[in-house]
């Protein structure tokens, strides 16, 4: 089916759509650095700029409207979130494309931390806000630990379909399980040391891209980013706090003596090894702290249609822009 992607970053989310199969016709951020990565690495179908600068006329009609909307309103890593935080209100961008082009589907994804956001006032504003536009509207939590990515990562997925569609979308069954269960045929979830131990020294004689770190001292108080990490668990979750000019939070790598390198990161949030990152290293840490997991994004891309029949479509046909 034919996607159209906002708040895409380098592309993970779109990564794991176009490896399951769909198409990504359109899509837009305005982070330069992440834009030149997906650029890179994805397509030239990507627009920078502002997107409440962009008419919906400039974009093109399509199946499928993703999108993980900035969260660092929402985020329950930032002490000071409110309802009147500017950021939180970039869903509405979402919620106008969707309202303008009518596609079939969406998903939108987001920290797990939005629920519970003016004591859950604010999300559910937002749920009420997409089925006022047309969509039955489902929401769960998911862990990408449980889809193979070594990271504990709870985010909230939020999808929807079209009132007139006559398909009902079911969440991904998890491949992944903290112990291994053999009846429910899961394997155990992967652990970063486990990720890692092929991963040479950034110091080494090596061939992988984006193979330097931050030389940022060491700390262990308990904060985000000065925790020890446990090499027989998965990661804690990857952030993006912080910005590209050096003052991005990075997780300790699992031997804890230096932090991860970038290319170690990106493995954490289960990017290929050949998936290049424009930009210098807080960049970089910037772009994958904000990125979905390609495998959990393959997982979810998985679970819409290639194609609508028409029996599936009520006859009732719907202005587009």
């Amino acid at each position: 089916m034919n996607v159209v992607s906002l708040f895409s970053g380098a592309g993970g989310l779109d990564l794991g759509f176009i490896i399951a199969g769909h198409n990504i016709i359109w899509a837009n951020d305005n982070f330069e650095d992440a834009v030149k990565t997906y650029r890179k690495n994805i397509g030239r179908h990507i627009i920078c700029g502002d997107i409440s600068k962009i008419s919906s006329n400039e974009i093109p009609n399509h199946d499928i409207l993703i999108g993980g909307f900035p969260c660092q309103g929402f985020s329950v890593a930032n002490t000071n979130r409110n309802n009147k935080d500017e950021r939180n209100k970039l869903y509405l961008e979402l919620l106008r494309v969707l309202v303008d082009k009518r596609p079939k589907f969406f998903l939108a994804e987001n920290v797990k931390g939005i629920l519970s956001l003016m004591k859950g006032k604010v999300f559910q504003m937002i749920i009420a806000d997409f089925r006022n536009a047309g969509y039955r509207v489902k929401y769960k939590v998911l862990n990408a630990a449980d889809f193979g990515v070594p990271q504990r990562r709870e985010r909230v997925i939020i999808l929807g379909v079209r009132n007139d569609i006559e398909y009902n979308l079911e969440y991904p069954e998890p491949t992944h399980s903290e112990v291994k269960d053999l009846f429910k045929d899961k394997k155990k979830w992967i652990t970063i040391g486990e990720a890692l131990k092929n991963i040479p020294e950034p110091e080494s004689k090596h061939n992988l891209l984006n193979h330097t770190y931050s030389k940022f001292k060491l700390k262990f108080n308990g904060y985000l980013g000065n925790r020890a990490v446990d090499p027989n668990k998965p990661a804690p979750t990857v952030t993006a706090r912080g910005d590209e000019k050096g003052g991005v939070v990075v997780l300790h790598h699992p031997n804890n003596i230096r932090r991860m390198s970038v290319r170690e990161l990106a493995i954490t949030q289960s990017f290929p090894l050949d998936f290049f990152f424009e930009g210098n290293n807080s960049s970089a840490y910037r772009q994958i702290g904000n990125a979905v997991p390609p495998l959990l994004a393959f997982a979810l891309a998985s679970i819409f249609p290639k194609e609508i029949t028409q029996n599936e479509t009520n006859k009732t046909t719907t202005k587009t822009i």
